[in-house]
């Protein structure tokens, strides 16, 4: 397969989408190994067919702010791939969404719900809407008015999508209540719902915890242990505040954290319950931690965290938060492994800083899918009319996780170098998907 060529052919078709375009990369120039043992996938142009969503929603959507003026935003639902069940992937609400951001998303989704095992294909969606700083009121309009239109497109058989950033338990209570009412059917179509009405234990917690549990098999690798590490988390939403909770637990300890201002530096260990309090019911900034902890140093720039020194550094923020500079001073500083709790962090110049010094790297698609998979074991519970116990639904998500380690080391060695897990888990992620589009036939 020319790799130039097929590469063409796909950003042809989707001009100005640099997010997407690197995705797309990274996982293409992994499977060469498989195209060169599977050519049957080349003939078929396989790849190229999972390159392209099988279908593109886009909407308006016009809402009311509370000063009585008309607001208008953008919706969108990108059905990536279905091979293996009904699309699911969350919704993302905030200002840089578009058409690109969302195909990026989407892509990595079909290879990250390949891996956990589950019956999911992959989407993605959202709107350039920014919850920040608007009232409840206002939120609720503007998700009255987004599933006034994305009902249509979604089902319990046919795409479930879940939150994102911008996108928690309030704003997917509003949509379903939206969408209970213009469909009249209590389903399992969104996942994330509150507890007391189809909501699965752990959800808040899964991918922070679930990143752990990833690192926590990298590490075994090495026969090392969480015990005693420091560790340094990007961002302070879900999945850091979560990540931090469960490295505490394990007996390492959190020394920085960040938002989009700049970042937190306690070196007697993060206070989890301080910046849950800040971010989740204050909704302030990560530099309102000094007003509890004075002793703690803040810096505006959240790209210095990297510059803290650590044994474990987990970008868990946005897309390319880290880039080749911080990941050589992630190096420099010690650093033994990095794992990806947000969608495609690193830079493709800090990939290969870390694989070339021999860190211990977990790419999002494998580490951070815990979110995904204890999705899909709410939507298992809700078509069993179940509610399971947070052990139970946490035993089942660390499993979930190891067999995701494995499957992706296994890969590793069999078509490229043993431990290079961004080649493991493009490589599992697609296998699995392509064999089950060859066998469903040309659709």
């Amino acid at each position: 397969m020319s790799e130039r060529a097929t590469l063409e052919r796909i950003f042809k078709r989707s001009p100005n989408e640099p997010e997407f375009h690197q995705a797309v990369t990274e996982v293409f120039e992994s499977l060469q190994p498989v195209f060169k043992q599977h050519p049957e996938y080349v003939s078929a142009k396989v790849f190229e067919r999972i390159a392209e969503p099988e279908r593109v929603i886009m909407f308006r959507v016009p809402w009311v702010d509370d000063k009585g003026e008309v607001q208008v935003n953008r919706g969108f639902r990108v059905q990536f791939n279905s091979a293996l069940g009904p699309y699911k992937g969350g919704l993302r609400f905030h200002k840089t969404v578009n058409l690109g951001v969302l195909k990026f998303l989407g892509f990595e989704q079909i290879l990250k719900n390949s891996l956990t095992g589950l019956m999911m294909g992959g989407g993605k969606g959202g709107s350039d809407f920014d919850p920040h700083g608007r009232s409840d009121a206002e939120v609720m309009r503007f998700c009255q008015s987004f599933m006034s239109e994305l009902w249509r497109h979604i089902g319990p058989e046919t795409d479930v999508p879940a939150g994102d950033i911008g996108v928690g338990g309030r704003e997917i209570g509003y949509m379903f209540g939206t969408y209970k009412k213009l469909t009249r059917e209590f389903n399992r179509v969104l996942t994330g719902k509150g507890l007391s009405w189809g909501g699965s234990l752990v959800r808040t917690e899964a991918t922070g915890y679930g990143l752990l549990y990833f690192v926590e098999e990298m590490l075994k690798a090495k026969k090392e242990t969480m015990k005693g590490k420091l560790v340094v988390s990007s961002g302070s939403g879900n999945v850091s505040i979560y990540a931090a909770e469960k490295c505490h637990q394990m007996g390492a300890k959190v020394v920085a954290m960040s938002d989009s201002n700049g970042y937190i530096y306690d070196k007697e260990g993060i206070d989890v319950k301080k910046v849950q309090q800040i971010k989740e019911v204050e909704r302030g900034r990560i530099k309102d931690y000094l007003e509890y902890r004075p002793k703690a140093e803040y810096q505006e720039g959240s790209s210095g965290i990297w510059s803290v020194k650590c044994d474990i550094a987990l970008p868990n923020a946005i897309q390319n938060e880290l880039d080749g500079k911080g990941a050589k001073l992630l190096v420099n500083g010690g650093c033994i492994a990095v794992a990806e709790g947000a969608n495609m962090p690193s830079t493709p110049e800090a990939i290969k800083v870390f694989l070339k010094e021999c860190v211990l790297f977990g790419p999002a698609k494998a580490a951070n899918a815990g979110g995904v998979a204890t999705s899909g074991l709410e939507m298992a519970q809700n078509s069993q009319f179940e509610s399971w116990s947070f052990p139970e639904v946490d035993s089942k998500l660390k499993t979930i996780m190891q067999n995701i380690y494995k499957n992706a080391y296994a890969a590793s060695e069999k078509y490229s170098d043993a431990g290079n897990l961004v080649d493991g888990a493009n490589i599992a992620g697609f296998v699995k998907v392509a064999d089950a589009m060859m066998q469903q036939g040309l659709v």
